[in-house]
Formats: structure tokens, C-alpha cells, sequence
């Protein structure tokens, strides 16, 4: 019985796990060469994921002689390289849409809008006026600072503050010769402004 069979190998106890790796791999493509080939070598650009099998001893002659970019030409290869730092996707500058136009951004609005009717991704529709001033919730607090300012509740922050300005200007003890009663109307003026501003009006 000849006990260093392969046959024999495969049913024992105790198998010789390298000797069954190594029979299990492919033959070395290298011609001429018919050892196993546990070592894998690129095939070349435009065949990414294929790999060619070699022995220990071709797999180094096959990677010394080895050149990704061969047949290309100088600008090609620094073109190639300058698109890896983004990994061969388009890009374009900040604050600069990819068409290079205004209406070409009005267009993509519009057709984002067409397929998001509810604006649940964001789109940056502005809902309508009437819409707008429904959707703020307006508490009783913010009703009576409102009603300070004499503005509604769709006035936008710049209005406010400016109306804030203007108040302000008038009611101050400097402005009105020390008037008790302005300086209640100031206090009033401030207090609904630090209201407004805690709801998110301004």
C-alpha cells in the first residue's frame, strides 16, 4: 500500500491540509510551466476584477514587466490621474450647477417639483402665503406680541425687525423727553420682541 497517495491523503484522520490546498489549485498559465498557481496577477486596464493564475516564481517576472497605463499617451495618463483624486466621477465647482446656467436650475426645480408634490425631500418649494402664515403656530403669547408690533403673523424677520427698529427709536426715554408712559411701551416693545424671536419669527 503506498501510504503518500492522494487517495489515501483524502481519508485519513489527520489529512495534510497544505497538500490538499495546493492540489486544489489551478495550473500556472505561465507557458510551459506546470506547477500550481496560488498567486493571482491583474490582466490589464479595461479588464478590472480579472486576474491572471501564476506560480510564486512567474508571478514576479509577470508584475516586474507589468504596466497599467502602457499604449497611453502622456496627457492621457495625467488626465487619468488628475480624474482618480475623485474617483473617475464628474465634479464641478461650489455654487456652480452642472449645466452652468440659471435656467437650466429653474428647469431642474421644476421638474423635482413635478415628482415631489408634498416637498417630503425638500425641494425648497415656498408654499403659498396663505399656507404659510396657517402653518405658524401663533399661541396667545405670540398673538399679544404681534398685536404690540401691529404686523401679522406672515410678516417676514426683516419686516419685524425693522418695525423693532422703529419702535424702539420712538418709545426711548432720549427720543421723548422722558415720557413714563413711552418707557412702559418700550418695555412692551422688547418683551414681545424676545417672544417673537423664541417662537422663530425673526
Amino acid at each position: 500500500m503506498k501510504l503518500d497517495s492522494k487517495l489515501f491523503d483524502r481519508i485519513r484522520i489527520k489529512p495534510d491540509r497544505a497538500r490538499l490546498e495546493r492540489d486544489g489549485l489551478p495550473p500556472c498559465e505561465w507557458p510551459g510551466c506546470g506547477e500550481r498557481a496560488p498567486h493571482r496577477a491583474p490582466v490589464g486596464r479595461h479588464r478590472e476584477g480579472e486576474y491572471h493564475r501564476f506560480c510564486l516564481e512567474h508571478v514576479k517576472q509577470y508584475n516586474q514587466s507589468y504596466n497599467y497605463f502602457a499604449g497611453m499617451s502622456d496627457a492621457s495618463v495625467a488626465a487619468f490621474q488628475r480624474d482618480a483624486l475623485t474617483g473617475h466621477r464628474p465634479t464641478w465647482k461650489v455654487g456652480v450647477d452642472q449645466a452652468g446656467s440659471r435656467e437650466a436650475a429653474s428647469k431642474r426645480a421644476t421638474a423635482t417639483a413635478a415628482r415631489d408634490p408634498f416637498d417630503l425631500f425638500g425641494g425648497g418649494r415656498a408654499p403659498p402665503p396663505e399656507q404659510a402664515e396657517a402653518a405658524r403656530p401663533v399661541s396667545a403669547i405670540v398673538r399679544r406680541a404681534l398685536d404690540t408690533f401691529d404686523i401679522e403673523a406672515s410678516a417676514t424677520a426683516v419686516e419685524i425687525k425693522a418695525r423693532y427698529k422703529l419702535l424702539v427709536k420712538r418709545h426711548h426715554p432720549d427720543a421723548n423727553g422722558g415720557d413714563r408712559a413711552s418707557e412702559e411701551r418700550l418695555r412692551q416693545v422688547i418683551q414681545a420682541y424676545g417672544v417673537l424671536k423664541g417662537a422663530g419669527f425673526c
